[in-house]
């Protein structure tokens, strides 16, 4: 949860913005970490987030922006391990600030989804859009096979309105339901890093970014190794199997070896692990590794037709049990 840490901390020190993008953050901050409540009758609106900087924060921007007062209080979250949490409530005047925030539409009636002014808005307000649903209920994970960005939704209205807001953006997003609650993911690691930018994290962007590259580099090499491994074992193991054959061939055939096979397959047991271009560096004269292969070949050969006639055991029952021929 750091990289989530560091690029809340982040978004929430942005300052300055313009009112209509302040309007569009706090307006998805209250929809995506808040709800309505009734309290003795009348409409209260509440937000509870993670971190008291940003609990502070929310409230600032509905006092200045809308002039209510807000109260702030700490709550313990219905999960453990999340620890304690703070909540913005505004009960007087709340719902009038509903129906400005758009939690509620004319007919008090509650809004699922994302006032269409703010969705349809500028550029820099439909990424203040995305810095308060983050802000509210982001995740960032690292980079890697399962990085992604994650937005938790109070609705598939909601979570469609994100993912139209993402579009506008050039960014991909998808929304799925996992145990029944509505999210919105940002997987492709591009992607990642201009939501990021877009939101206003540019320097966690930088870090994720270089993060990002460090473990591809990591597992590019990794990949790398293991495929040299793989290689070696396998060469390993076919000379292992090729000098069984030879040894075979040579106790087969005995004296009526031809004399240039017999050497060529006394080359393939002096160097056991030497490449067939490197036999034909060795042989008197030198020979090419299509020349070695070609006479090893034909001493196997020469050696299983022998084997075949007198019903002995050919040159692969020499190859231990697993090594490739």
């Amino acid at each position: 949860m750091a990289l989530t840490t560091d690029v809340k901390a982040e978004l929430v020190s942005i300052r300055n913005a313009p009112p209509t993008v302040r309007v569009a953050e706090v307006t998805a901050i209250l929809r995506f970490a808040g709800g309505l409540h009734s309290i003795a009758g009348r409409v209260a609106v509440e937000a509870e987030v993670d971190a008291e900087t940003l609990a502070r924060r929310v409230a600032r921007d509905l006092a200045e922006i809308y002039g209510v007062r807000p109260e702030i209080a700490q709550v313990q979250s219905s999960t453990a391990n999340d620890g304690a949490r703070w909540a913005v409530r505004v009960i007087a005047q709340g719902e009038t600030l509903a129906r400005q925030t758009g939690l509620l539409d004319q007919r008090r009636r509650p809004v699922r989804g994302l006032p269409n002014r703010l969705t349809t808005g500028s550029r820099a307000e439909v990424a203040g859009i995305w810095r308060g649903a983050f802000l509210a209920a982001g995740t960032l994970s690292e980079p890697g096979r399962s990085a992604m960005l994650e937005v938790v939704c109070p609705s598939s209205e909601a979570a469609m309105a994100l993912v139209g807001a993402a579009h506008r953006l050039g960014v991909a997003a998808k929304a799925r339901e996992v145990r029944g609650m509505p999210r919105v993911v940002v997987r492709e690691g591009d992607a990642i890093r201009t939501i990021l930018n877009e939101m206003g994290a540019q320097r966690t962007a930088v870090a994720w970014e270089e993060l990002r590259q460090r473990r591809e580099v990591r597992a590019g090499v990794n990949r790398l190794v293991n495929f040299d491994d793989a290689n070696l074992r396998r060469s390993a193991q076919a000379a292992v199997a090729a000098c069984a054959r030879v040894e075979r061939a040579l106790e087969i055939l005995a004296d009526e070896v031809p004399d240039h096979l017999r050497v060529a397959g006394e080359l393939r047991l002096a160097h056991r692990d030497a490449s067939l271009d490197e036999l034909g560096h060795h042989a008197d004269p030198p020979l090419t590794k299509d020349a070695v292969a070609g006479r090893i070949r034909r001493l196997l050969a020469m050696a299983d037709k022998r084997a075949q006639q007198e019903g002995i055991p050919g040159t692969e029952s020499a190859v231990p049990v697993g090594l490739e021929v």
